[in-house]
């Protein structure tokens, strides 16, 4: 693979050779300096899957693998990302891989679904996507077949 466009010569971005940091943009929490930000090197994500970043809270940086082709996220115990809190519905979203792009769905949740603070029924995903359910942010990233 180049790494230069070979119509115009740009230099291409390669997804695979970046670290995405997910800064603290909280106005109210102590400004305690950039030890506190989450760091993920995209290299450490399997090619042709996703993470979801857990990004606040006590479990702060926690990241789940989207590893299957659907993935259930509730309050539910038997949900493939269970998350424990009453503002999160027992069966609250599900993220589907569909024809290599991922599709988050609300499946009937009280509180709803949220992609970049829009609520949601279905979209697709992209990278850097920030997913609320309930009081849960999650952030999106994806590491994609390399073209050949």
């Amino acid at each position: 693979m180049s790494a230069f466009c070979s119509a115009c010569g740009t230099v291409l971005d390669i997804v695979s050779d970046h670290t995405i940091t997910l800064a603290k943009t909280d106005p109210l929490q102590d400004a305690s300096g950039p030890a506190d930000d989450v760091h993920v090197s995209l290299s450490q994500i399997a090619t042709g899957t996703a993470i979801l970043v857990l990004r606040g809270g006590e479990d702060e940086g926690n990241h789940f693998v989207l590893s299957s082709s659907l993935t259930h996220i509730g309050r539910h115990a038997d949900s493939d990302i269970a998350l424990d809190d009453i503002t999160v519905s027992r069966r609250h979203c599900e993220i589907s891989l569909e024809a290599s792009s991922f599709v988050v769905r609300d499946v009937g949740s009280l509180n709803g679904t949220y992609v970049n603070q829009k609520r949601v029924d279905a979209i697709e995903l992209t990278q850097g996507d920030e997913i609320q359910i309930g009081k849960f942010h999650l952030v999106f990233l994806e590491r994609p077949n390399e073209k050949s």
